[in-house]
């Protein structure tokens, strides 16, 4: 889903069950973001998994996921939502729930603009550097969108729809009758394999993640619809135009726009086969970046004065840090110096999150 309808919002999601509860009392110390981005533990599976989109016995020892939330972390949507996800050597998995009475979709051409249907979406980003992110959309017909970005569309990226995930295997399972409004529903589930192979492409290392972090998120779109000669279609307004859809996520963005990576939340993957050990914690230089977001886009809104080198502050604790922005001859950059790592936390123009020694 894409959309320039932003309402800046800081209620974000938190999952204690990680043990992140220091970070999290961190951040609620920075002004701006008053929870981190939701987290989620993938577990390695030995047992072959069969792309049928039914949860076989492999998926036993994988957790679920909290329900879905708003986009803006604000309602709880009216059906429930939720996901799962493992790995093994060849592909990264994912079986999602959707509950959904009245099942329909009517796009059957791979790469169309599958939003317009009911679908669930998933957003990933390896290096979490909110460039070079890939995009991935399938409905209730199992027809999918790939498409890889360079960049979040706020910075005018290339958008290569051509794109696809070589070896992608996919299934959906329909528990009622799909594109029959007699009838009730319960919904639809959703299973998928990405090879690594194509994953990878993206990040700055080409080997499993194995004890690392990913940047990911997963979407759901809804329409209100109507039955029109016996078929659902979305509904219109009086002047004609389709209301707006229900976006639902995982980790809430705080604002109606999946394309700001920064705003996902993170998946560890650990080398344990089931719920044996917590992931190693986040850097403390996190809730920094996430704070250093924030800085970035309210100067992209409101420009500050050019002639200024301190155009904000962090606090942590009683502490400020300063946050300074210095041009050069292709633009600027807003960087921070961490408190916890002596890095330098350096966010480019374009919005590219890199991690330098002090400068």
């Amino acid at each position: 889903m894409e959309s320039d309808r932003e309402y800046y919002l800081c209620r974000m999601k938190t999952l204690p069950s990680l043990g992140l509860l220091s970070l999290m009392f961190m951040a609620t110390r920075l002004c701006g973001q008053t929870y981190p981005p939701a987290q989620y533990i993938a577990y390695q599976t030995l047992t072959p998994i069969l792309i049928d989109g039914r949860p076989d016995s492999a998926w036993q020892s994988a957790p679920w996921s909290d329900y879905f939330i708003d986009i803006e972390g604000v309602e709880t949507p009216m059906y429930h939502t939720r996901v799962k996800m493992l790995w093994d050597s060849t592909y990264l998995y994912f079986y999602a729930e959707l509950e959904e009475p009245h099942v329909w979709a009517d796009i059957r051409q791979r790469d169309a603009v599958i939003f317009y249907n009911n679908d669930f979406e998933i957003f990933i980003d390896p290096d979490g550097d909110t460039h070079h992110y890939m995009e991935f959309e399938i409905n209730a017909l199992n027809t999918v969108w790939d498409l890889f970005l360079t960049k979040p569309y706020r910075n005018q990226p290339q958008v290569i729809d051509a794109w696809d995930i070589p070896g992608l295997k996919t299934a959906v399972q329909v528990r009622g009758t799909l594109n029959q409004p007699e009838d009730v529903d319960e919904g639809w589930s959703v299973e998928i394999a990405m090879p690594w192979a194509a994953l990878t492409e993206a990040g700055s290392q080409r080997g499993l993640p194995v004890g690392e972090y990913w940047r990911i998120n997963f979407s759901r779109v809804n329409w209100h619809t109507t039955v029109e000669g016996g078929r659902y279609a979305r509904q219109q307004d009086a002047q004609g135009n389709y209301l707006p859809e229900f976006n639902w996520v995982w980790s809430p963005q705080g604002v109606v726009n999946m394309h700001e990576p920064e705003r996902w939340g993170y998946v560890y993957f650990s080398e344990e086969l089931s719920e044996t050990k917590e992931a190693t914690p986040l850097s403390a230089d996190e809730p920094l970046q996430w704070q250093l977001y924030e800085i970035y886009r309210k100067l992209r809104r409101e420009p500050a004065d050019p002639t200024t080198s301190v155009v904000d502050t962090l606090r942590i604790g009683d502490k400020r840090l300063p946050v300074y922005r210095e041009y050069h001859r292709s633009g600027w950059n807003l960087w921070v110096i961490s408190p916890f790592t002596g890095q330098q936390l350096l966010l480019k123009e374009d919005g590219q999150r890199l991690m330098l020694p002090p400068p």
